[in-house]
């Protein structure tokens, strides 16, 4: 099966790791005996060969050889070889690499071989092949259905129902015979699992075609699933990447993934994915509930809407004997800031019955912030500011709490002495002094904490001047004497020196026209720095909107600015010009391009409409689209991204502000 591997240049070759003379290795490796060479053959071949779903030439080389392997019944474990293929060929569509796509559609026949392989997990990889890869969707919808009658084993007709459902929205011209099958496998005798995949599978592909009651279906179909389901399946013990992988996932994989697809398919109709997840977190199966804790994220991330009940519901897993379950709620409701409240009662009992999770010790590390205690402050609840008095009077405080404090608002006024002892503790010159006292800058600027102005000079005085780790550190001391304001005089002298040629000179600029006030001093440095490099000239402008009036030398700057091709900087400056100026008719153009290009201008955009008043009417009709849109606006599919929930709903709230002023 490796005959003329040998002969190949691999040498020549790459991956994403440089020259690909490893592969004959790999390659060599998918056919041990082996089960962990086999495990570290594969992790190889997904890492590098294929890694985060590239094709390169050395991937090309390959497929031969894995068609090869595949013919070989001897070869162990031939399903995850098939599934590679599967992404080779499919990935690379995307990536622009329509040769691989067209290498291993060459092979299609092999899979046809294969969807009757007496080994069941070559049986279950097949059916997605065969819908991709073999261009004749007649013969393709034959197999599928003749596999379908003569299969005996579930995790195979799984397979055979969802490749079903991709082949009827791959070929929505022939997709009627196919609709009809799955329709079919929605009633009994099919067992609950198979009719869970089966209306997955139609409300993707054939919404018209789902059962009536289709939540309140799901969940009973779920729930007699879970009544005869046995344990989940073995965990790999090889520690390769694939396998790691496979540890990570649902100890019922196969339920998760069924009830995943409903979400999916389901979509932005938040009400009843909201049910459907009421119904699964209320199973009296802790397995069930584990699984809807963490599919609630991607709803709770992607979606806007009334997401109370679910939420408390999540927070009644905190009270679970068992300890992933228990875990999973933390870990979800840590992400979702002021979303969490529904839930602050259970997060507060858990922390007082195991005051050990105000702290997360790894084993590799510095401490962090335990999970129950991060939730409870980022949402908000006052009841986390003694908790997290007694983490900063421990022996070691976790780097990420000053982060955390800032959600609590005034509330966290009592810690403000702790901090600042804390900071005056951030060694100098080291290179941990800004991941370690930024956190805290950011805690003590939120309380506007003037009293710490002696710390944060400190760490002003003492900071590199050279990039690096200490622009950050500078640049966040800076706005925190700023927020301090007159109260930060004794600051003026080290403001006044970086005025004077540095890259810190537009935030110097603003932290002393907060402490003293005085335009003359501060515009002609922050004229400069509009006029220089596009890395200055958006906080140029941003400081500048904050002179009003005094900043009108700066209008012409601004307008050039309002043209630039950064949208970035064209909001920054129609901001300003407002600001400065007053006139609304050059500034509304900007900001209505600007929303629709780039939905991170939005929260500017509408604060500035919040001042504008009156005079921002004729953009009003954005702010009321954004609050029916039932979308988070900087969200991405499949929920990725939770620091975009506060983002959102700072949004929502300014868009309901300003025309609540109507």
């Amino acid at each position: 099966m490796f005959t003329g591997i040998d002969e190949v240049d691999w040498a020549s070759l790459r991956h994403a790791y440089g020259s690909a003379r490893d592969v004959p290795g790999l390659l060599r490796g998918l056919a041990s005996a082996d089960p962990a060479e086999r495990g570290v053959a594969l992790d190889g071949m997904y890492g590098s060969v294929h890694h985060q779903g590239n094709v390169y030439d050395s991937t090309l080389a390959c497929v031969p050889f894995l068609f090869r392997l595949l013919a070989r019944e001897e070869v162990p474990e031939r399903g995850g070889i098939v599934e590679l293929l599967v992404s080779i060929g499919e990935e690379s569509v995307g990536g622009g690499s329509v040769r691989a796509h067209a290498a291993v559609r060459a092979g299609a026949e092999t899979f046809v071989e294969l969807a009757g392989d007496r080994d069941p997990g070559v049986r279950r990889a097949a059916p997605p092949a065969l819908v991709r890869f073999l261009d004749e969707p007649a013969r393709v919808l034959g197999l599928l259905r003749q596999r379908i009658t003569v299969e005996r084993d579930d995790r195979v007709l799984l397979a055979l129902t969802e490749g079903l459902g991709l082949f009827v929205r791959r070929h929505p011209a022939h997709s009627a015979r196919a609709v009809d099958l799955l329709s079919a496998q929605t009633a009994p005798p099919y067992d609950p699992g198979l009719r869970l995949a089966a209306i997955g599978q139609l409300a993707l592909g054939a919404p018209d075609r789902v059962p009536a009651e289709l939540v309140a279906t799901v969940v009973r179909l779920l729930r007699e699933r879970s009544e005869h389901r046995s344990g989940g399946p073995d965990r790999p013990a090889e520690d390769t990447l694939v396998g790691r992988i496979r540890r990570l996932r649902p100890s019922d994989e196969e339920g998760s993934h069924l009830l995943r697809t409903v979400h999916t398919a389901l979509g932005g109709r938040v009400a009843d994915r909201s049910a459907l997840l009421t119904g699964q977190l209320t199973s009296p199966d802790p397995i069930d509930r584990c699984n809807a804790v963490w599919m609630s994220a991607g709803l709770f991330r992607e979606w806007r809407g009334d997401h109370r009940q679910p939420v408390a519901l999540i927070g009644a897993q905190l009270r679970a004997e068992q300890d992933q379950l228990r875990e999973a709620a933390v870990s979800v409701l840590s992400e979702l800031f002021e979303l969490a409240a529904p839930a602050a009662d259970d997060l507060h009992a858990l922390l007082a019955a195991r005051p050990g999770l105000r702290v997360h010790r790894w084993e590799r590390g510095a401490p962090t912030l335990g999970g129950p205690l991060k939730a409870l402050a980022r949402s908000g609840d006052p009841r986390a500011v003694p908790a997290l008095a007694g983490v900063l009077a421990g022996p070691v405080v976790p780097d990420d709490l000053g982060r955390v404090i800032v959600h609590l608002g005034p509330a966290a006024a009592p810690l403000a002495p702790a901090l600042r002892r804390r900071l005056g503790q951030v060694p100098l010159g080291s290179p941990e002094t800004a991941a370690r006292a930024v956190p805290l800058l950011s805690a003590l600027r939120a309380l506007a904490d003037s009293e710490s102005l002696p710390e944060v000079l400190r760490l002003l005085r003492a900071a590199p001047g050279r990039p690096g780790p200490g622009d950050t550190l500078v640049g966040q001391a800076l706005r925190t004497v700023d927020a301090f304001g007159p109260a930060a005089r004794a600051a003026v002298p080290v403001l006044r020196e970086l005025l004077l040629g540095t890259r810190y000179a537009a935030a110097a600029a603003g932290a002393l026209w907060s402490v003293e006030g005085d335009a003359a001093a501060v515009l002609p440095v922050l004229l400069g720095e509009l006029a220089g490099g596009r890395a200055v000239r958006r906080q140029a402008a941003e400081e500048l909107a904050r002179l009003g009036p005094a900043a009108r030398a700066a209008l012409a700057g601004l307008r050039r600015m309002a043209a630039s091709d950064q949208v970035g900087e064209r909001t920054s400056a129609a901001c300003a010009l407002w600001r400065i100026g007053g006139e609304a008719e050059p500034v509304l153009p900007v900001f209505r391009a600007a929303w629709a290009e780039n939905r991170r201008t939005r929260v500017k955009i509408a604060e500035c409409l919040s001042e504008m008043g009156a005079a921002g009417m004729p953009l009003w009709n954005l702010l009321e689209k954004e609050l029916t849109s039932p979308r988070r606006h900087t969200a991405r599919p499949g929920g990725y991204g939770s620091h975009d929930i506060p983002k959102d709903e700072r949004l929502l709230r300014m868009c309901r502000g300003v025309l609540a002023e109507v």
